[in-house]
């Protein structure tokens, strides 16, 4: 992604009374990471691997986000169990989703269904996409992102 497109601009809830924004990350990196459901297997691991690597971020200015199409109480309750520091949004009517492009038909024992697939999106300071992954494998998935960061 050579082109510097500006990232999609977005609004969603942190909590019930708190919204963030784009804007919020003026400034600084923001990596936006897409995952299908809290709680889940890889969702977990994916989101400590991020929890575990946040002090590398922010040491060379960069934010971390998660989103989903979850609930604010089922955030909080994953937030609380996996000692998350950074947010995770809620979109449950998938705006920032499909302005990310990140919703996708899927298949599960059989039946066809619309789901997140797992993507991350590294933006700069002044709010341009530098890069994404798409159809992201958990592991060692954090790693590249932070390696990517770091040769910025």
């Amino acid at each position: 992604m050579n082109d510097k497109s500006k990232a999609p601009s977005f609004l969603a809830l942190v909590d019930e009374n708190k919204e963030l924004s784009l804007d919020n990350f003026q400034g600084s990196y923001l990596v936006i990471y897409f995952y299908p459901k809290d709680k889940t297997s890889g969702c977990t691991i994916e989101s400590q691997n991020f929890r575990d690597y946040k002090n590398k971020f922010s040491k060379k200015n960069c934010k971390i986000v998660g989103v989903s199409r979850d609930s604010i109480k089922s955030h909080k309750s994953f937030i609380e169990k996996e000692s998350l520091n950074f947010p995770l949004l809620s979109d449950p009517d998938e705006t920032m989703c499909n302005a990310y492009g990140v919703m996708k038909e899927k298949s599960m024992y059989g039946r066809k269904y619309m789901g997140i697939e797992r993507s991350t999106f590294l933006i700069s300071p002044d709010g341009s996409l530098i890069k994404e992954w798409r159809g992201v494998k958990v592991p060692g998935h954090v790693e590249e992102v932070y390696e990517f960061l770091s040769g910025l």
